[in-house]
């Protein structure tokens, strides 16, 4: 089973900052140290050891090559991330060399001015020839490459088989069976979440707006509207929001989780059926319901179709305020090379960003097929505009879907306070 053009639309959303071992010239530091510290800020995971252990193998090698260099590395969670980047950007003595982040935030880290310029630097890396092209061109801002793939991800259903044969239910081939399903299965077990949902789980949450049609914003090239209050995405934002109650997963439990948090009841035995990663593969392996579940697709509005998934991923940037930056640059090639992205699939089920590492992965691993059965199906991104990483800080989408689930707001009047707020992201971006 070949990925490489089944990923190259999710891969389009993933952006980085990676290079080789050179010096920049873009740097805001003046020094560029051959030795010290490098302080490293990776993100941390349901069930982060697999990939601590990954790293710690990069970084042992690393310090092995550069005698008089050492490697601190941070785990941080993804939830408080804008908040720590932003001080680092504010207090270069405070911030790390490099970081992961999410694609998501790559236009407005480098509108912030925050991440380090590697054009040159990716394209003398031997291995960049390998990314999949769509890849090369997310981490493109105005002609300049500011990163490299970490990993790529989408979401899919995974859904407790011994649940399913238990109480005799099929797998839904569409939304409204989907919904059926999960209340059947909490009407049967009240201990389990039918379906776990997350009032704070956006990415959960966005293939029910895109399913029926809707979309977060409309435009390109910097200049954007937000669309989240258009009948259509109303339409799936109300079936998204429908979920959240007695007969499912409870409003009082479950409209603060995350994704993550979702991830983590399904995985301890808690639900029949979650919108989980491919990346989360690893976390639901050592739970509970190990060799009781399966993984499809996320179905659609019709019958056997597949709704739109976002296509996720993460990256690892360079900060343009490094003092190290030539060691910096190589210790990020090492941390995004072939060998360690291959390394962080079979530990943590992370799909790699090389073609033909992919291809490798997905004919040593099964599970992979549903998650690339999504890809090829079609994938969402956010809108390529600065002011997502605000929009997305300032948790406007959680919080149009809290307002709702609480019965603050209906759902026209959410979404139309929630496209004010995106609107005047957008305009502030310029």
């Amino acid at each position: 089973m070949k990925l490489a053009p089944r990923l190259a639309v999710l891969l389009a959303a993933v952006v980085v900052t990676a290079c080789a071992p050179q010096t920049s010239d873009n740097s805001s530091s003046d020094k560029d140290d051959q030795s010290g510290t490098l302080r490293v800020w990776l993100f941390q995971e349901v069930g982060n050891k697999p990939k601590e252990k990954v790293v710690d193998s990069v970084v042992a090698a690393f310090e092995k090559a550069h005698k008089d260099t050492k490697v601190d590395v941070e785990y941080i969670p993804v939830e408080t991330r804008a908040q720590r980047v932003k001080a680092a950007f504010n207090d270069p003595k405070s911030a790390p060399d490099l970081m992961e982040f999410g694609n998501t935030d790559t236009a407005g880290y480098v509108k912030d001015g925050g991440l380090l310029d590697v054009t040159k630097e990716f394209g003398a890396w031997s291995e960049s020839k390998d990314t999949d092209p769509t890849a090369k061109q997310s981490v493109t801002v105005d002609g300049k490459i500011y990163g490299t793939p970490f990993y790529v991800g989408v979401r899919a259903l995974y859904y407790r088989t011994d649940v399913f044969k238990a109480l005799g239910l099929e797998v839904p081939k569409n939304m409204a069976e989907l919904a059926a399903t999960a209340r059947t299965i909490r009407a049967a077990r009240p201990d389990l979440y039918g379906l776990v949902v997350g009032g704070a789980y956006m990415y959960g949450a966005m293939p029910f707006v895109w399913a029926n049609g809707g979309e977060l914003a409309t435009g390109k090239g910097g200049s954007y509207a937000s669309a989240i209050d258009s009948a259509a995405a109303q339409k799936g934002i109300k079936a998204y929001t429908s979920l959240f109650g007695d007969d499912n997963c409870p409003a009082a439990k479950c409209a603060s989780m995350g994704g993550n948090d979702t991830i983590t009841a399904f995985a301890a035995g808690k639900a029949g059926m979650a919108i989980g990663g491919d990346f989360s593969h690893t976390a639901v392996e050592a739970g509970k319901v190990k060799g009781e579940y399966a993984v499809v697709p996320l179905p659609g509005v019709k019958s056997g179709s597949i709704a739109p998934a976002f296509a996720g991923g993460n990256n690892i940037g360079v900060l343009k305020s490094t003092s190290h930056r030539t060691l910096a640059v190589d210790l990020m090639e090492q941390l995004a090379s072939k060998k360690t992205q291959a390394s962080l699939f079979d530990a943590m089920g992370f799909l790699p960003t090389f073609a033909d590492v992919r291809q490798q992965a997905a004919a040593k691993e099964p599970y992979v097929k549903p998650f690339a059965q999504t890809l090829a199906a079609g994938t969402k991104f956010v809108p390529a505009s600065p002011a997502w990483s605000q929009i997305d800080s300032s948790l406007v989408l959680p919080t149009m879907f809290q307002e709702i689930i609480s019965g603050k707001k209906d759902v026209a009047a959410a979404s139309k306070d929630a496209a004010k707020k995106m609107d005047q992201a957008f305009g502030s971006a310029g």
